[in-house]
């Protein structure tokens, strides 16, 4: 007999929302036709095509970070309806993914493909990072990288919570044009130099911080927030 386990759909403050701006019907409807706990064949076959996604984390005190993931059509593997995992490779040294991942293991995928479907996919759920063989004797069947320069230090394994569609009406359609990616490379120029400007700035910000350069109107108004709330321009803070 199969046992059917209802899950609460959306946070609290999720429907608290909802409830006050009047689309907890039309939500609903989301919820019900367009979420699933676990990845169907369609969305499957979806993420084995995709080249790249985003990668939403947080550490333990709610700190976000926002990345950005590329490789191969295929580079994020489904192992499963309900697990997934990608290779990270050798990067700047930060790893403020992966440091979150350890404090905090909700990661939040969003896969956009904007060439061929032009069409979004979000995965949510709860992940774990493995170092390259412990992953590889867990799964063997992971894909072994051919791409000169690209070698996995480390796999991030996510269990699936919540796979939903992310709509087309404002997903720009888009042509790949042929380019040579630097795999694995150290050159400073060819990964992208000082482009923003921030190392340039290092003096100029340390003789000059961020926070005196403020107009004073809003340094006053944003000490009046607290992290989270709404604020309305007629009634303030709330």
């Amino acid at each position: 007999m199969t046992r059917i386990v209802e899950k609460v759909q959306g946070s609290a403050a999720e429907r608290r929302l909802q409830q006050a701006h009047g689309t907890t019907e039309r939500a609903q409807r989301f919820y019900d036709q367009q979420m699933l706990d676990h990845l169907n064949e369609r969305m499957a076959a979806f993420v084995s095509r995709q080249e790249m996604m985003f990668v939403a984390t947080s550490d333990a005190a709610g700190e976000c970070d926002n990345t950005f993931r590329a490789g191969p059509a295929g580079f994020v593997h489904v192992l499963d309806a309900t697990h997934l995992t990608w290779p990270e490779y050798r990067g700047n040294g930060v790893m403020a993914s992966l440091g979150n991942i350890t404090e905090n293991g909700h990661v939040g995928l969003l896969f956009v493909d904007f060439v061929t479907d032009v069409i979004g996919l979000h995965v949510n759920g709860r992940a774990t990072v493995l170092e390259d063989g412990p992953a590889r004797a867990a799964f063997p069947d992971l894909p072994v990288d051919t791409v000169p320069g690209r070698r996995p230090e480390r796999w991030v394994v996510v269990d699936v919570q919540e796979a939903y569609i992310h709509c087309a009406k404002h997903i720009p359609r888009m042509t790949k044009a042929p380019s040579k990616r630097e795999w694995g490379t150290d050159d400073v120029r060819r990964k992208g130099g000082d482009f923003f400007g921030a190392a340039a700035d290092a003096a100029s910000r340390a003789a000059s911080p961020v926070d005196a350069a403020r107009p004073t109107l809003l340094r006053r108004w944003l000490r009046r927030m607290k992290p989270g709330h709404r604020i309305d321009a007629a009634a303030g803070t709330r």
